[in-house]
């Protein structure tokens, strides 16, 4: 038997889901150095911590193949966040199933009367929250004093939530003959002081290898404008139609303003955020399995302990803080052996931070464009091809409306019909502003070059009198970060709440860009600017927008000519001889045909006589 080292109990319930091994971390955490002592464990997201905590404890629980009648809880496991949490009660139900466990759930959001009234009627397991399990232990519901085994599941991502104080109370009111499980992705300082204080001797498991990215997800990196963020997550969604889809965004107001613009182009999508209720991300969770819903926006602290066997495709909207918020994103998919894919939205002032960042994880990841609206369009016929062509037995029902539309028209005709229906029922995909860096030596259009450098003229070179009295302003990216006109006028539209007519002379230099707007307007821009910026001054892509009240202190470039920074003259010549006199004390010697004189144009131009002309030259040139 594969689970003999097992208890009978526990080995049935593994072979009955179907389990054939145990994971790397699940085999650890049972072996004989690892029996009755204390665990610090790292392992990744999706590696099975959550049966591998369960068969860790088993050893304090289990007796005579039964779990004994206890009046108070005999294991506690913490989590960060209420999903997480019943996903733990819902394993650990199925693995203790047959051992007669009694667990109950102690999560914010839920029933706290109910909770405690299945407190008070005896459970051998409880899982819970740091908040709600610490306002039972206060209220005087939950005991803690005959407890044989703590868990702390997440522990780096509770102690970054900020429930320290819970979870050092709960601890606290545990015995000290306890066993104590820590389970993190990582373990940085503040895990290990946690460590310290409330553990023995502890073992320290780590599954994390070298290559700190998961195997079964393939990473991509996309290079958008600022502006074209939105349209690159679309279209990315069109181009994979995967089963299940996950977004990532930072705060709780971008998952609501995505959200409600995938709803608004047709998307089955629903969101996940802080501002939800229990009840509230019951419904989108189950939407979801049910398959109402294909897309799924979330924060990462919403996210946490999302087990979705369909999900295989993820996509930071937003970028990661750190590379742990990253591996923690991503292992959403790409669980159980199946394949995910990861795709960064990276906008072009972030690439050399995000590459860092993937360096730093040791992530190969493939940088590419973002994918077109021409993209799409020829995917979508591949999957239509693939899938009108694929052999399928038919109704008599549908054979005899066949026959009756042949009828009534051309084969042409009903495939072009089949064609258009099945593209009305997906979202259409969007144009980006910006379809990636020009090719080398590509010279910008005629448009976009007046643009960047006489924004103060309108239509055919005309000047535009509002510009006369006009303020600066800078931007903190240049040509190094692929700054261009076509995504910078609509993000600065965007963030100044000012429209393309507004904004004169763009500006571009190798660090930075600098461009005008009329001054009577000025005021108000700069507060606009400063409403759509975070606490660092930029927006969420890492652009900064900043007066600049002396103007530009460099030249504009110029397309021709062998002096790319600008005349080599302060100023316009003045007419008249120059300051320091004339070049020649003399008169100057008369040049052009017709001067006389050896060397001079007649001696220079007339042709001799055909005999006088010497011999004619032969050879290659």
């Amino acid at each position: 038997m594969a689970f003999d080292h097992l208890s009978p109990v526990l080995a049935d319930a593994l072979t009955a889901r179907g389990y054939e091994a145990l994971t790397p971390v699940q085999a650890q955490v049972v072996e004989a150095d690892a029996a009755g002592r204390d665990l610090l464990v790292s392992a990744q997201t999706g590696s099975g911590k959550t049966v591998a905590f369960g068969l860790a404890m088993a050893e304090q629980l289990i007796e005579d193949g039964r779990l004994p009648f206890a009046s108070s809880p005999l294991a506690l496991i913490v989590a960060p966040t209420r999903e997480l949490a019943l996903q733990v009660s819902r394993e650990l139900s199925w693995l203790y199933a047959k051992a007669g466990a009694r667990i109950a759930t102690c999560v914010g959001g839920m029933d706290a009367s109910k909770e405690r009234r299945n407190l008070n009627q005896g459970v051998q397991i409880v899982v819970g929250t740091p908040g709600r399990l610490r306002d039972h232990l206060e209220r005087g519901a939950l005991d803690l004093t005959a407890l044989r085994v703590a868990i702390l599941d997440e522990a780096d991502e509770m102690l970054d939530m900020g429930f320290r104080d819970d979870l050092e109370e709960i601890l606290d009111a545990t015995p000290e003959t306890r066993r104590t499980l820590l389970f993190s992705a990582t373990i940085p300082k503040p895990i290990a002081q946690l460590a310290k204080r409330y553990q023995r001797d502890a073992l320290r498991i780590s599954t994390v290898g070298e290559e700190r990215g998961h195997g079964d997800i393939a990473y991509q990196a996309v290079t958008v404008a600022p502006a074209d963020i939105e349209g690159a997550v679309i279209n990315l969604l069109r181009l994979h139609e995967a089963e299940t889809a996950m977004l990532f965004c930072a705060t709780r107001d971008n998952v609501r303003r995505l959200h409600a613009s995938l709803v608004e182009r047709g998307f089955a999508a629903v969101a996940l955020s802080g501002e939800h209720s229990q009840n509230e991300r019951n419904h989108a969770l189950q939407a979801l399995r049910d398959r109402r819903a294909r897309v799924c926006v979330a924060t990462d602290v919403a996210a946490r302990g999302i087990d979705l066997p369909s999900l295989s495709l993820v996509i930071h909207v937003e970028i990661p803080r750190d590379a742990e918020t990253l591996q923690h994103r991503s292992g959403r998919t790409g669980r159980a052996g199946k394949k995910g894919t990861a795709v960064l939205i990276v906008p072009y002032p972030r690439r050399r931070r995000v590459d860092g960042m993937l360096r730093g994880a040791r992530i190969n990841a493939e940088w590419m464009d973002a994918p077109t609206a021409a993209d799409v369009r020829a995917r979508d016929q591949e999957r239509l091809m693939e899938k009108l062509l694929t052999p399928q037995e038919h109704e008599p029902e549908d054979l005899e409306l066949a026959q009756r539309l042949m009828a009534e028209r051309s084969a042409e005709d009903i495939a072009a019909s089949l064609v258009r229906a099945h593209r009305a029922l997906m979202p259409p995909p969007e144009d980006l502003i910006d379809t990636g860096p020009r090719p080398r030596g590509e010279r910008p259009e005629r448009g976009e070059r007046f643009e960047r450098e006489h924004g103060d003229r309108g239509e055919r070179g005309q000047h535009r009198e509002q510009f006369d009295d006009s303020a600066w302003f800078r931007i903190n990216i240049g040509r190094r970060q692929n700054a261009d006109p076509r995504w910078i006028l609509p993000l600065l539209c965007r963030r100044g709440h000012v429209t393309k007519h507004e904004i004169g002379a763009i500006r571009i230099g190798p660090n930075e860009t600098l461009f005008n707007i009329p001054i009577a307007i000025a005021d108000r821009f700069a507060e606009a600017v400063m409403r759509t910026a975070n606490q660092d001054g930029e927006d969420d892509s890492g652009v900064a927008i900043t007066p600049a009240p002396d103007g530009p202190t460099w030249p504009p470039r110029r397309d021709k000519g062998p002096h790319k920074g600008g005349s080599r003259h302060d100023g316009p010549r003045a007419n008249g001889p120059r300051p320091d006199g004339p070049r020649h004390d003399g008169p100057r010697k008369p040049r052009g045909p017709g001067a006389g004189g050896p060397g001079s144009g007649t001696d220079r131009y007339k042709p001799k006589p055909y005999g006088q002309r010497g011999p004619r030259k032969t050879g290659k040139y």
